[in-house]
């Protein structure tokens, strides 16, 4: 069954000179134009093509390999194109801007401005349209997480305590600003951590692993900087904890921990000028 809104991989059936037609595998639809500026250089017929489905400008079905800045049943941060009658006009990159109607606005939206954005498939219209009433599309059915588990997050508010995220495109959950050691902004995507999960049911996360696990993907991290500097970074004992902050989104009690297992590993030396990735 074909998926609107979303990825799909469909072959390429015929070629015309304005693109390829791709068959749907589906009956209602049958088969869906990928213009030729879409689609990947050296497309010829019988191959298979992972194509985005959404509608254009005259409503008619249509596909192409552009990723857009978010898939339907997703979260994300988008911008105001303009507000018209019917609603206000999202940029979400693609030619076809993104219609939240003012039904799904939690306040009136404004041209220029940006918000979190859930996308979902209109039953009435069967359209692809976007609301920002947040709360209304995230899950209802009680999470089911392990401490530690590694997440997807996207930072969606702000508030005296920290800032309030979406997991996983599904579930609300917590990041103490005493927790948080980089910097964070509405709208930014970035992998968590689940610290722990409440009796009330709200969960409280965490920007990095417990124990051994936080250690060695600091140390991973170290490494990976490492390799794109030439073996060498110019970090030493007098390097500010801002700085390594900046650079690794770690503190420096943390950052020294994973410098010291690497040492004893001897996958590094430490020297007055920095630090040099051993052969």
């Amino acid at each position: 069954m074909l998926k609107i809104g979303k990825f799909n991989n469909l072959a390429v059936i015929r070629e015309v000179d304005f693109g390829f037609y791709l068959d749907s595998e589906d009956d209602e639809w049958g088969e869906i134009l990928l213009p030729r500026n879409a689609a990947p250089k050296n497309t010829a017929v019988y191959d298979n093509i992972d194509v985005f489905i959404y509608f254009d400008s005259e409503d008619r079905i249509i596909a192409t390999t552009k990723r857009p800045h978010v898939l339907v049943g997703q979260f994300n941060l988008l911008r105001v194109s303009s507000v018209e009658k019917v609603g206000a006009f999202m940029d979400w990159g693609l030619p076809k801007d993104l219609l939240v109607p003012f039904g799904e606005q939690k306040v009136r939206l404004q041209a220029n401005r940006s918000y979190i954005v859930h996308v979902f498939i209109d039953e009435g219209s069967g359209r692809i349209v976007g609301s920002t009433r947040i709360n209304k599309y995230i899950d209802k059915v009680p999470a089911k997480y392990d401490a530690g588990q590694m997440v997807e997050l996207l930072i969606a508010r702000e508030t005296e305590l920290g800032y309030t995220a979406i997991i996983n495109d599904a579930h609300w959950g917590f990041l103490y600003h005493n927790e948080i050691f980089q910097d964070l902004r509405i709208g930014k995507k970035t992998r968590g951590y689940i610290k722990k999960m409440r009796d009330d049911g709200k969960i409280d996360l965490s920007l990095t692993a417990s124990g051994y696990d936080k250690i060695s993907g600091i140390a991973e991290t170290i490494l990976n900087h490492l390799a794109r500097n030439d073996g060498f970074l110019p970090l030493t004992a007098k390097t500010s904890p801002e700085e390594l902050q900046d650079r690794f989104g770690v503190s420096k009690k943390n950052y020294k921990k994973a410098l010291g297992a690497l040492y004893r590993e001897r996958r590094i030396s430490i020297d007055a000028d920095g630090i040099r990735l051993l052969p």
